[in-house]
């Protein structure tokens, strides 16, 4: 097997349970707000987002491939429909704002995942540092 193949089966499998964890703790989490001078603000959607756009973007960088980011991206909304689809007494995710921003934000996400993490990937196959990467020069011996 050619190493790019076995690095994105390797990424896929790495991908299929990281996004199942990503949609049962961004379920949990997006439905936390806090009360601030009067204002309730959900800051857990915003939480749950972010959790998921980084464990993409750690996808995409280790297996140095885009294909376990949208991987992650297909199983953590298929998870989430899944939790969100069924009984009314039994639904984890309401239609309401923050269930809506969770639900449609997986695939706002995944998308703009998608672009940063092959900007990532081409410039490691260009063999150029990313563009937020520094240069490090070596240590000399002392």
């Amino acid at each position: 097997m050619k190493k790019g193949a076995a690095g994105s089966v390797r990424g896929i499998a790495a991908a299929v349970p990281a996004a199942l964890f990503v949609a049962l703790a961004g379920t949990v989490l997006h439905r936390q707000a806090m009360l601030w001078a009067g204002v309730e603000l959900p800051w857990g959607v915003a939480a749950a987002l972010l959790l998921l756009a980084s464990v993409q973007l750690w996808l995409a960088a280790w297996s140095r491939s885009v294909i376990p980011t949208a991987v992650a991206g297909v199983v953590s909304y298929a998870a989430v429909g899944i939790l969100s689809s069924s009984g009314p007494a039994k639904r984890l995710i309401l239609g309401d704002a923050a269930g809506n921003v969770w639900v449609f934000g997986i695939g706002v996400v995944t998308l703009i995942m998608l672009v940063v993490g092959s900007r990532q990937v081409l410039s490691w196959r260009r063999g150029r540092p990313a563009a937020g990467a520094v240069a490090v020069e070596p240590l000399s011996p002392p």
